[in-house]
């Protein structure tokens, strides 16, 4: 079987126009020494105002609709529930959901680190509550830090529906990368 013509056709069929502010085949190089230059608070601001490219995962779930809020040790992401979101049975799939929160707590945890330190997810754990369909409409996760300190962090996130109410909680561990010694 060819797997090439088949991709060719998917291509061909699908729109791939470029992300704001350039393509996704390009996003490490637009990013590359911010990270290190910038406090994790800056990052995500200059994120959050187009200075810098939003990761393209965040197109893909439609996360670049709605401007997300932070501030040290919180942010707020949005999501408009959609089929495009749906798992097999019809609602919003898990990986969704779980995607979206862990955004939140990690870039709840990222908003606390000075310049030139890191981090990256150990673990992830996720409780789903309430279904979501496209009549949800926006979904609101926020993420907020319990404990950072040298070489881990926690953080909590919560989703909630239009109306308020809980959809889905989880909490993350985070190892905190130091940068290498001079």
């Amino acid at each position: 079987m060819n797997t090439n013509s088949g991709m060719e056709a998917f291509h061909q069929k699908h729109d791939h126009r470029p992300l704001a502010g350039g393509n996704g085949h390009d996003f490490t190089e637009r990013i590359r020494g911010n990270q290190c230059e910038m406090s994790g608070m800056d990052y995500l601001v200059a994120m959050i105002r187009g200075e810098l490219p939003m990761p393209p995962f965040m197109t893909t779930l439609g996360l670049d609709h709605i401007r997300p809020q932070v501030e040290p040790g919180k942010i707020v992401f949005f999501l408009e529930a959609r089929e495009s979101h749906y798992n097999g049975i019809g609602t919003v799939h898990g990986g969704v959901i779980s995607t979206l929160l862990d955004s939140a707590m990690a870039c709840t945890v990222q908003s606390m680190l000075p310049a030139g330190v890191g981090f990256t997810t150990l673990e992830l754990k996720v409780n789903f509550l309430r279904s979501l369909t496209k009549n949800t409409g926006v979904v609101r996760a926020e993420g907020a830090v319990l404990s950072l300190g040298k070489t881990v962090a926690t953080a909590e996130g919560r989703m909630f529906d239009a109306q308020g109410k809980l959809c889905a909680h989880g909490t993350t561990t985070c190892l905190i990368l130091q940068p290498a010694s001079q």
